[in-house]
């Protein structure tokens, strides 16, 4: 007999044999943790169909098929590395299409992706406004580290006040563009950022997510564009600003150094030596010899704020050093763990 089989029978005897006012409550505790457990099984059976792993140039995300005719919901950040606006998606029964970029949202770090094929699809439904409320369980399915098909859970700890959708729902790189899910399996935001910090209680990750409202609004915006040609087309120009963007994107796998620098020509603007992902302000790469080197900047620091106030784009730093500024005191993360260094131009 089977260990498992052993452990049961010995279960079963002990059951028997127990007073019956103190076997009562057993079933109940049982039962409850099994419909916990069932939501989430539950959830992920019917979404995970539905939800695909992309790869644009060396890049690589998650997104959501939200039509049968294969039109796929992610971030821009996901697929920012095509310059042909064409990507590679893959959906969870391991079929690989070609897709291409017909629409983008930078500001809302939003995209739509359609296959080129025939073939019909599973698809996730977008919630409405009652789908979504503060305190509510939440679901994360995406390919963290390429791991496709992980789920996550948590619950929603805040909107904010631009809509975005906060939660402690574990989200890792490879999440980008995935799916944040309420219990009934409805799309409630698109997976898009990612803030983690070092306390003396330890580590604690926040999620932020682009609200399926926003979403809604976006693919409404770009109707026009879904039934279009998909020889003919390629990445669109983003839909006009909403707010301004986040910068902190959880990267795609791997960094690409193809973002303006810090230290590019403009009139007497004082040279850091870095090269910086503006999507997320990560150094990418520190010239040797120059002023980040000299103070021990290194590539994959992230740059948070200057004279303590919060960098929120690479902008914000082209601006003060346009300012022509004697000194300067950085503030970066490196290992999630903040540290600051005084740098003199």
């Amino acid at each position: 007999m089977k260990p498992q089989q052993l452990l049961l029978c010995a279960l079963s005897s002990l059951a028997i044999a127990a007073p019956q006012a103190t076997a009562a409550p057993q079933p109940t505790i049982i039962a409850q943790f099994r419909g916990e457990e069932q939501t989430s099984i539950d959830v992920y059976q019917k979404a995970s169909p539905a939800v695909v792993t992309l790869k644009a140039g060396r890049s690589e995300g998650s997104g959501s098929i939200i039509s049968s005719e294969g039109l796929v919901l992610t971030n821009e950040h996901v697929i920012r590395g095509s310059s042909s606006g064409r990507v590679t998606v893959k959906t969870s029964n391991g079929r690989s299409y070609t897709g291409v970029v017909i629409a983008t949202d930078k500001p809302n770090d939003l995209a739509l992706v359609r296959l080129n094929t025939s073939d019909r699809f599973p698809t996730l439904q977008l919630a409405n406004r009652n789908g979504i409320q503060v305190g509510q369980r939440v679901y994360a399915i995406g390919s963290p580290f390429g791991l496709s098909g992980t789920l996550t859970t948590g619950i929603l700890s805040r909107i904010d006040g631009d809509g975005d959708l906060q939660t402690d729902a574990a989200l890792n790189p490879g999440n980008s563009g995935g799916p944040l899910l309420n219990s009934r399996g409805e799309l409630i935001g698109v997976n898009k950022a990612i803030v983690s910090s070092r306390s003396v209680n330890g580590n604690s990750g926040i999620g932020f997510a682009t609200s399926s409202l926003i979403a809604r609004d976006f693919i409404s915006q770009n109707a026009h564009r879904l039934n279009a040609n998909p020889g003919s087309t390629t990445a669109q120009r983003p839909t006009p600003p909403r707010r301004p963007p986040e910068p902190n994107y959880p990267r795609s796998n791997t960094p690409r150094p193809s973002y303006p620098r810090p230290n590019q020509p403009n009139s007497n603007r004082p040279r850091l030596g870095v090269t910086v992902d503006a999507s997320n302000l990560v150094i990418l790469e520190v010239e040797p010899g120059s002023l980040a080197d000299d103070v021990g900047l290194r590539s994959g620091d992230r740059l948070l704020a200057v004279n303590r106030q919060r960098l929120r784009t690479l902008d914000d730093l082209l601006q003060f050093l346009d300012r022509r500024p004697s000194a300067a005191i950085l503030t970066f993360s490196r290992d999630r763990r903040l540290a600051r260094v005084r740098v003199r131009f």
